[in-house]
């Protein structure tokens, strides 16, 4: 705590002096060192210890989703302050919304179903849910770049020289405040709201379970953050963690994991492949941020304004504001160049060099082989039968039990990343997304179908409804809401048109299991290619896979065996 004091001081000091600091790196801790005694905790016993609790009858359980019209939608990020933009300051720009998959999860009003709702249509009943949800708000990655323009500003102002005047001017005595990777407490608030609000939408089924609830999440610090969070909100903050279990995946380079597949996709890490998107990006963002760089370079001496330290000072606009609540980048741009960055997202998840459109969405060969093996966990329960082939990121150790995988839950939360959501919506074929084709990087294309904000928010929720129409105990149709826009099914086949996004079970199951028949698991992920031409992908696969089907089987009948030896003793 002593550096934190000591370098929030220093704003009062001359100028000349104040900026010899500015970008370095101001770390908090708490608890502070020594606060935790044990003889004094006996003086604040819990609840149960103190009795007198007054009455404690329980009601029942809400079913909003079912009942409550109109739908309640999430709108705004309280307690966090709106951005304005360099031009908008009086405007109805919404900055936070062109943040990509940095941006706080909002109500999506249409994937082109503009009259359905996320409420179940009348004369049907609710059957179960299947709940897919990103990790709340976070710090940034290790050694990304906010981090890296940190120390370029703190090498500068080690420097004669360095001086920021106008709109840059804070930077002289700008620090450095945000973590690394774990969840911010907006984060943390994000996924306990979201617990809230999935009890009043779905509670009533809890009434269907027979014993408790397995719900799933990887075991990175933010994932079971996240999870726990979660279920604090959806059960109670007090017997959560007896009211359901809670199952850790390793989450780790050759532990299978559907939750996190990218780890048993080698392509999907590959320079050329997995990471093609930093390509694609940067052609575009030499383009969007070239006026900002024009208009901002004056105002900074001794520190070269590159178009990438620019990307990075869009990224500090959205990472402080979801950890502080604040930031002064954000007004640095217009409105034009918000809507560039979150073009710039689309095209590239710069947080770790990959991108969505074009590597973890339909534009990359290995996007469905990520996905796949969610989709194939996905039918296993809406049928009720067990996995008995493993080609994919599944774990047999785990979804082989019917105590770590049930398969007769009404309720099932699954706990994952920005873009393993993008690549489980390509596996699953939701071609609504993708209908404006391949993402140029010269322009931005009028009324674009995929938006990442949309697709994979901070607190993203994909939803599957399994529906009843009329209502009875027997599902009769399946539906999908993506952070509470309905999507249409139409590129699953079997699946109709339908204005409130229902396709029959059966249909859904049967276009299912031709969606993974189509997709090359051992292919996309293990053979030795280089990159297709990106406008021929618009569906998350190899575009030419009948001639090396051959291939393909060899591949995955080695890959599948060597997986098996590696992973016997670790899953």
């Amino acid at each position: 705590m002593f550096a934190t004091v000591l370098v929030l001081a220093l704003p009062f000091c001359a100028a000349e002096s104040a900026s010899s600091y500015a970008g370095s790196t101001v770390v908090d801790s708490y608890p502070p060192p020594g606060a935790t005694n044990t003889a004094i905790d006996a003086y604040f016993p819990d609840a149960s210890q103190v009795g007198y609790a007054g009455p404690t009858p329980t009601g029942a359980e809400p079913a909003a989703i079912v009942t409550a019209i109109p739908f309640s939608k999430v709108e705004n990020i309280f307690p966090l302050s709106r951005p304005n933009s360099a031009d908008g300051a009086d405007s109805n720009f919404n900055v936070t919304r062109h943040w990509g998959n940095l941006s706080p999860m909002y109500s999506v009003e249409s994937f082109g179903l503009p009259d359905a709702s996320p409420i179940i249509p009348e004369g049907c009943g609710l059957n179960a849910v299947h709940l897919l949800m990103r990790h709340g708000a976070r710090y940034p990655t290790s050694g990304s770049g906010p981090s890296q323009f940190a120390s370029d500003i703190h090498a500068a102002a080690m420097k004669d020289g360095f001086s920021a005047t106008d709109d840059l001017e804070f930077l002289a005595t700008w620090t450095y405040k945000l973590g690394a990777e774990i969840l911010t407490p907006f984060g943390r608030e994000s996924l306990f709201s979201n617990g809230v609000a999935f009890r009043y939408r779905y509670g009533q089924l809890l009434n269907g379970f027979t014993d408790l609830p397995v719900f799933r999440t990887t075991s990175e610090d933010r994932m079971v953050d996240s999870a726990l969070n979660f279920a604090a909100g959806f059960f109670d903050v007090r017997t959560y963690k007896t009211d359901y279990h809670q199952e850790i995946i390793i989450e780790e380079n050759n532990f299978n994991n559907t939750l996190a597949p990218y780890d048993v996709c080698p392509n999907a890490n590959s320079e050329d492949i997995g990471y093609f998107g930093g390509t694609q990006a940067s052609k575009w963002a030499d383009i969007y941020l070239k006026d900002a760089r024009r208009r901002l370079q004056p105002m900074i001496q001794g520190l070269n304004l590159t178009i990438s330290l620019l990307v990075d000072m869009q990224e500090l606009c959205a990472y402080e504001t979801v950890a502080l609540g604040y930031s002064k980048f954000c007004e640095l741009f217009t409105e034009e160049e918000w809507e560039g960055f979150e073009y710039y997202n689309a095209t590239v998840d710069f947080v770790v060099n990959k991108d969505f459109w074009y590597s973890n969405g339909p534009g990359n060969p290995t996007a469905a082989a990520q996905g796949l093996g969610y989709v194939q966990e996905l039918v296993s329960r809406l049928t009720h039968t067990p996995i008995d082939v493993w080609n994919s990121s599944t774990n047999s150790t785990l979804d082989s039990s019917n105590i770590t995988f049930p398969l007769n839950q009404p309720i099932y939360v699954d706990a994952s990343h920005d873009t393993v959501i993008s690549c489980i919506v390509t596996a699953l074929n939701f071609t609504s997304l993708a209908a404006t084709g391949p993402l140029p990087t010269d322009h931005i294309p009028p009324h674009r179908s995929y938006i990442s904000s949309q697709i994979a928010p901070f607190a993203s929720q994909l939803v599957a409804q399994v529906i009843s129409c009329p209502a009875s105990e027997e599902p009769t149709h399946i539906r999908f809401l993506l952070n509470d826009g309905v999507v249409p099914l139409t590129g699953i086949h079997g699946c109709t048109e339908d204005s409130n996004g229902l396709c029959a079970l059966p249909s859904f199951i049967s276009g299912m299991h031709e969606r993974i028949g189509q997709i090359n698991y051992a292919h996309d992920c293990f053979a030795n290619y280089t990159m297709p031409n990106p406008d021929n992908i618009i569906d998350g696969r190899y575009p030419s896979q009948k001639d090396d089907w051959i291939f393909g089987r060899i591949y995955l009948q080695v890959a599948t065996f060597c997986r098996m030896l590696m992973m016997s003793g670790k899953r």
